[in-house]
Formats: structure tokens, C-alpha cells, sequence
């Protein structure tokens, strides 16, 4: 059996200690004075612990376990992701941006976190349910302004990540975390890539998915303005158009720092295949009864015991209520001939 409470540990657990302190003092009062009373109340509250502690077993529907999901995108923006060599000679920003569309249809109720990164990096969207401004950061995406670009490290996320990734240990350490980094490898910072150096646990799953060819492709520069569809390519030393490559051996060896499989995108790709196969990190889900990637919940036990207590209660208070109008009435009556033998 396992648990995920429905709030922090640190929280919840000082909380229901607490509650089971009061209660039992209650109780022992209660049983001195020869009533039940209390024991119902008690029991009551103690069956809704139980319910927020979210009891269960391994197995169940899987799509149901995508909602516990913490999802984090670190994103490439620098000036190479937009050289026009992925599908029909589109910008790489073009594949990044579909599977993202397509990771997140894939997890259903996740929470998703994106992280960008050209010379610095930064966090465009914090862990969030809201889809919709997932969509919206996915489809603004750009890369950095040409003229501020200074070569940058394709780990220039390293603490940012790592930092969130920690944060969201923290918080929710019973939600898995996935990291799918997107970027085509190429290092222009003039010196070899700083490891990620992330902490043992941090990441559950995910995938590296590397974007460009062998053959490489022009890149636009991009001045800033809104519209650049009329701008020069980036140049060479020599005054050539400049030319971005992918680098599939700096991607692989991101991946094995993340502890996830590498994946070399094309347009068209699918991503089920890819979230499905089996590997580390690999996310398993079943459409069926039980699975690796589902939960059976056992919470709905205790809710259902704590709501018929609760009627119990509620039938009660009704029966205490409807006693106090008689007495009050009886109270006025000597009251109104008191009044009629002060008059006589």
C-alpha cells in the first residue's frame, strides 16, 4: 500500500497528530460522563484523515496517474534552433513546438514547468496545470536576439533545473518528474559543457530529443521585431551564410547525465511510441485494468464511512433541535401567568 496525501507531509502529518491529540482527550472525557457521543465524532474525523492521506495499491488505470505527473521542457533558444533543417526545410523551433503539443496530450492533468535557455537561462512558466498558457509559451517560443547572442552551453539550464527539480521534491515528493529536454547539441560558448550534477531521484523519466541534421541548415537572424520574415541569415567568419549542425553525441551524453533515453526527432514522428518504449525513464501507460503506470485508490472507503457518521450526526442535531422548541415553550407558559397574576 501507499499514500499521497493531498497536502505536503510537513503539513498534513502535524495536522492529524493534532487532531488525534484532541480527540482522545475529548473521548476520555465523554467516557467518564457515560456517552458515545464523542466516540462517533471521533471516529468520524479520524476516517477523514485517512481520506486525505489517499491510501491505495499499485495497478489500475494508467491514464488515471498522469494527474500526479510534475512534466519540466528545458528548451534550446538559442539562434541555432532555427536553422531550416527539420521536415520540409522549417525551423528546428518548428519540431520543439509540436512535441510539446504532443508530450502534453500524452499526459494528461500533468504539471508542466518550461525552461528556456540561450545564454542564460529562465523559467517561462512555472509548475502549472494551466494547459492553456502552456500553449500560449509554446507558441511564442523564439530564439534570442541575434545581436545579444555570445555563444552559450547547451547546459546553461544546469541550475535552474536542478533547483526546480529539488523544489518540486520538496513539495510533492510522491509525484514522479519528468524532464524532456529539446535542443540539437550544438555548444558555441567556446569551452566544453559544464555537467548537470543533479542530485540522485531528481529525475524519474523523460527524454532528450535532438532536433536538426548532419547536413545542417541556414538560421534568420532574428533583429526583435515583430515581424522578421524579410530577415538576412546569420553569417559567417568568411561572410558565407553560417551553417548549424546537430550534435547527437553531446545530446547522447545529456541523457545519460538526465538518466533518460536520447531521441532523434523528425517531422512527422509520433511521440507515443517514443513515451511508450521501454528504456530509462521510459513512461509506461495502459489503457486497461491495472498496469505499471496506474493506481488503485482506496480513499473513497474512508470518505463513504465519514459520510454516513455524518448523516448520523446531522439526524442528531435535527432530534436536539426539534427538543429545544418544546422546552422553550414550556419555559414561556408559567412566564405569561406570572404577568396574568401581577395584573389581577
Amino acid at each position: 500500500m501507499t499514500l499521497q496525501p493531498i497536502l505536503p507531509a510537513w503539513l498534513l502529518v502535524p495536522v492529524i497528530v493534532a487532531t488525534a491529540v484532541l480527540l482522545g482527550w475529548r473521548v476520555l472525557l465523554e467516557r467518564r460522563r457515560g456517552t458515545r457521543l464523542e466516540v462517533r465524532r471521533a471516529v468520524l474525523v479520524l476516517l477523514l484523515c485517512a481520506a486525505a492521506l489517499r491510501p491505495g495499491f499499485p495497478g489500475g488505470p494508467g491514464t488515471a496517474a498522469t494527474a500526479d505527473l510534475n512534466v519540466f521542457f528545458v528548451v534550446d533558444t538559442t539562434s541555432s534552433m532555427v536553422a531550416e533543417d527539420y521536415g520540409n526545410a522549417a525551423p528546428r523551433l518548428d519540431g520543439v513546438r509540436q512535441d510539446m503539443r504532443a508530450i502534453a496530450g500524452e499526459v494528461p492533468g500533468a504539471r508542466f514547468s518550461v525552461i528556456t535557455f540561450d545564454t542564460t537561462a529562465h523559467v517561462r512558466m512555472p509548475l502549472s496545470t494551466d494547459t492553456s498558457a502552456l500553449e500560449t509559451i509554446t507558441s511564442i517560443l523564439e530564439p534570442q536576439v541575434t545581436a545579444y547572442a555570445k555563444g552559450s552551453s547547451i547546459t546553461a539550464a544546469r541550475e535552474v533545473l536542478a533547483e526546480r527539480l529539488a523544489a518540486a521534491r520538496e513539495g510533492h515528493p510522491e509525484r514522479p518528474r519528468l524532464v524532456y529536454y529539446l535542443g540539437d547539441g550544438e555548444q558555441t560558448s567556446g569551452k566544453e559543457p559544464e555537467p548537470l550534477k543533479l542530485e540522485a531521484g531528481l529525475v524519474a523519466g523523460g527524454a532528450v530529443l535532438g532536433y536538426g541534421t548532419a547536413g545542417g541548415g541556414r538560421m534568420k537572424e532574428n533583429t526583435g521585431l515583430e515581424s522578421d520574415d524579410d530577415s538576412s541569415y546569420i553569417q559567417d567568419s568568411s561572410g558565407s551564410d553560417a551553417v548549424s549542425v546537430i550534435d547527437e553525441g553531446r545530446l547522447r551524453d545529456i541523457a545519460a547525465q538526465l538518466g533518460v533515453p536520447y531521441v532523434h526527432r523528425s517531422a512527422g514522428a509520433s511521440v507515443s511510441g517514443m513515451m511508450q518504449e521501454r528504456g530509462p525513464g521510459a513512461l509506461e501507460r495502459t489503457a486497461g485494468n491495472g498496469g505499471p503506470g496506474g493506481r488503485t485508490e482506496l480513499y473513497w472507503l474512508f470518505a463513504a464511512g465519514a459520510f454516513g457518521l455524518g448523516l448520523a450526526e446531522a439526524v442528531v442535531i435535527i432530534r436536539q433541535f426539534r427538543e429545544l422548541r418544546p422546552a422553550a415553550k414550556r419555559h414561556e407558559a408559567p412566564h405569561s401567568a406570572d404577568e396574568k397574576e401581577a395584573a389581577r
